[in-house]
């Protein structure tokens, strides 16, 4: 009796170590979209008020560091979950910002062969 009920504690404890790594691995990716679309939507609204600004370089630098230390902070917490994690956080990092140059329509003027 002992053993069968210690399989099956055991069983449910791997499920849900299971169902913690799904999570953090989806709380990751999810993080990497949000950083993603906060750092380059950032940039994108930068580069839009450049023109208007009586400060461009203010604008630029203020904008940059901002974008900068907000995404670091944010991958230096994510990074305490696991390479794994990281490596999904960046993924999805990097898939913004293929959406958001799909969605907004920005096509680089030159091809590169």
């Amino acid at each position: 009796m002992l053993g069968i009920g210690l399989s099956e504690r055991e069983e449910r404890l791997r499920r849900v170590r299971a169902m913690n790594e799904i999570m953090t691995i989806v709380s990751s990716f999810v993080s990497g979209i949000l950083l993603g679309i906060f750092y380059f939507g950032g940039l994108y609204l930068t580069i839009k008020h450049l023109y208007n600004s009586s400060q461009a370089a203010l604008l630029t630098v203020s904008s940059f560091m901002v974008r900068s230390a907000v995404c670091l902070v944010g991958l230096y917490l994510i990074s305490g979950k696991g390479l794994e994690a990281l490596i999904f956080c960046l993924a999805g990092f990097v898939l913004s910002k293929l959406a958001l140059i799909h969605g907004l329509g920005l096509r680089s003027q030159t091809r590169w062969a």
